[in-house]
């Protein structure tokens, strides 16, 4: 099989050449278009009022009159709305195409799904990202024509809205949609696993004939993929301990009775088929890779595989580390930047280390307006943010260096939407930013007049963590956080699954560590005078984030785009961790 470089990859690349040379007319025409499209419907009549002549009017002038005359929004402001299409009411109020379909969103950060449509332009700008991450991608890391994916991707039940519209996670949209067919026929890279264990609906039995297909075609494998880092190394996790199993069902052709749902042991059943040879070597290099902690799983299993692909920023950095312990030499690619709003970045640049990496903005998705964000000075003291914004600007306007907060209008009916997305401009490719995903906006942990977010959160786990491997053979799991306010001084709880045994001295220190390194002043001046308790670190029984897995995927969620919540406030989530706390240990760093 030859190297993949096709016309269509020389064609996309080309495209975007044009568009990121010429970013700034191409976001004043995207907004024309939307604004076109949309014409007469009822939330833009409410600000905007009967605008007759978008297609005569010169674009800066339109790009004045729509960022003066419609307002800054959030989800709960554009929800009502939403929530009249998803009750059936047919008149355009977001968009003159009727939407039929509506996309969730993960709900694992607040704990409440938002509604947000879902259209053929959603399908079509995620093919096209695909094909043109793909395109850069090949050229850092060639992949041969007519290999197999193995992908951990899932799709989760859709349902219907009182008004009837389908309603599901986008992936589950994506996945079903005639554009993801088309994605694996263009970039001529096939996944491993047919559409009846995509869309099974429990993810424990797609993860298993995920890792059974995977490896009955280990040689034809090119690269390991999901959508988060998470799911990978969950799956990974899965597979340590159940090799046996699924060597049997190479060697035996048969398929294990924990699958249990008709169409997919068929669909399986009909694919693979006794390999008694596949099964053996497969085997032997478990049993090596046992000894070696599973380190360089991946290439141990999949030989010719070239990287491990999938969203590796923001909360799925802390899965960095695992994912490297499987991967051994292979790569590490992150795959690009959006939301279940939009799209938003492509990664340029496949060679980057994760930490590293930054996201061309692609200008024909979306309509983005960037909000300039300032640290607040130390002494200021606010208990619903930590910045002090600035007059949102155009595309074209931001600076390297300057921090802002997103903001979206798209052509499915969003309008000057605030995502809550903290980004930086990294530098410029051609005439559009590269961003560095910061954190999310909203802070996670406050209890005083202390602020602080998830990637604050992420570096003091990080220095706790660090302290655990040097002192000791365990490693952190998994972890989240809860403010604790029911007694005063409140205090901030972090809860740890670990694997492996540790003395209560080591956890003691990674306490203490973890207590000082949270630098925000109000945290430092408030621990100082008890305003704030001591942190308090909980270790929670091996299983534990499973459970919370399971709770929120019996509550809805895929497992596609599962994040572990880095703070929580749910009463469900405190329930299953204070239950399964087994040690509690307290800062003395401030006594």
């Amino acid at each position: 099989m030859e190297a993949v470089t096709t016309n269509g990859d020389y064609g996309i690349i080309e495209w975007f050449e044009y568009v990121a040379e010429n970013a700034g007319l191409v976001q004043t025409e995207t907004l024309r278009r939307i604004l076109k499209e949309n014409y007469g419907v009822e939330y833009l009549k409410k600000w905007l009022g009967e605008i007759k002549n978008i297609d005569e009017m010169e674009a800066s002038a339109l790009e004045s009159l729509y960022t003066t005359l419609v307002p800054l929004a959030s989800h709960a402001d554009l929800e009502p709305y939403i929530q009249r299409i998803a009750d059936g009411d047919p008149s355009p109020l977001l968009t003159q195409q009727p939407i039929t379909t509506l996309s969730l969103s993960s709900g694992t950060t607040e704990g409440r799904q938002k509604y947000v449509p879902f259209t053929r332009h959603s399908s079509k700008t995620t093919l096209q990202i695909f094909r043109l991450a793909a395109a850069y991608r090949s050229r850092v890391y060639p992949i041969r024509e007519g290999g197999r994916i193995l992908e951990f991707i899932y799709s989760s039940k859709q349902f219907k809205t009182k008004g009837g519209l389908a309603a599901g996670t986008a992936t589950t949209h994506y996945f079903a949609s005639e554009e993801f067919k088309i994605k694996q026929e263009q970039t001529k890279s096939f996944t491993c696993s047919p559409e009846e264990v995509i869309s099974s609906g429990d993810y424990k039995q797609s993860t298993y004939c995920h890792l059974l297909l995977g490896l009955f075609f280990s040689h034809q494998v090119e690269f390991i993929a999901s959508t988060f880092a998470y799911s990978i190394v969950q799956a990974f996790r899965s597979f340590e301990e159940m090799w046996e199993e699924i060597c049997n069902d190479i060697r035996e052709g048969t398929l294990s009775p924990r699958i249990t749902i008709p169409r997919i042991r068929k669909v399986v059943l009909d694919i693979i088929s006794p390999n008694p040879c596949l099964a053996m070597r497969i085997e032997a290099k478990c049993e090596d890779l046992e000894g070696l902690d599973w380190f360089g799983l991946v290439p141990k299993l999949w030989p010719n595989a070239k990287y491990v692909y999938s969203i590796m920023t923001g909360s799925m950095q802390p899965y960095l580390k695992k994912l490297r312990h499987y991967a051994g030499y292979l790569p590490l690619v992150s795959a690009d930047y959006g939301s279940t709003e939009s799209w938003i970045g492509v990664n340029l640049d496949a060679s980057f280390a994760p930490e590293d990496v930054t996201f061309a903005v692609i200008p024909t998705f979306s309509y983005f307006e960037f909000i300039p964000l300032y640290k607040q000075n130390q002494y200021f003291s606010s208990a619903t943010d930590d910045f002090i914004e600035g007059d949102p600007i155009p595309l074209s306007q931001v600076k390297v260096g300057q921090q802002y907060e997103i903001v979206l209008t798209t052509f499915t009916g969003l309008y000057r939407c605030r995502l809550g997305d903290v980004v930086e401009v990294a530098a410029f490719y051609k005439g559009t930013p590269k961003l560095n995903f910061t954190c999310r906006r909203k802070l996670i942990l406050t209890v005083n007049i202390d602020k602080n977010t998830e990637k604050d959160l992420q570096l003091v786990v990080e220095k706790g963590s660090q302290i655990l491997s040097k002192k000791t053979r365990a490693e952190l799991v998994d972890f989240t956080s809860h403010a604790n306010v029911a007694n005063q001084p409140g205090h901030y709880v972090i809860y740890w699954e670990i694997k492996g045994e540790v003395e209560e001295r080591v956890l003691a220190e990674c306490c203490n560590e973890m207590d000082v390194s949270f630098v925000d002043h109000g945290y430092v001046v408030s621990r100082k005078i008890s305003a704030i308790g001591p942190l308090e670190l909980c270790i929670v029984e091996r299983g534990t984030f499973k459970k919370i897995l399971d709770h929120f995927i019996g509550n809805g969620a895929a497992m596609s785009q599962f994040k572990t919540p880095r703070c929580t406030s749910n009463q469900g989530l405190l329930r299953i961790l204070n239950v399964c706390t087994i040690k509690r240990v307290h800062s003395t760093a401030y006594c």
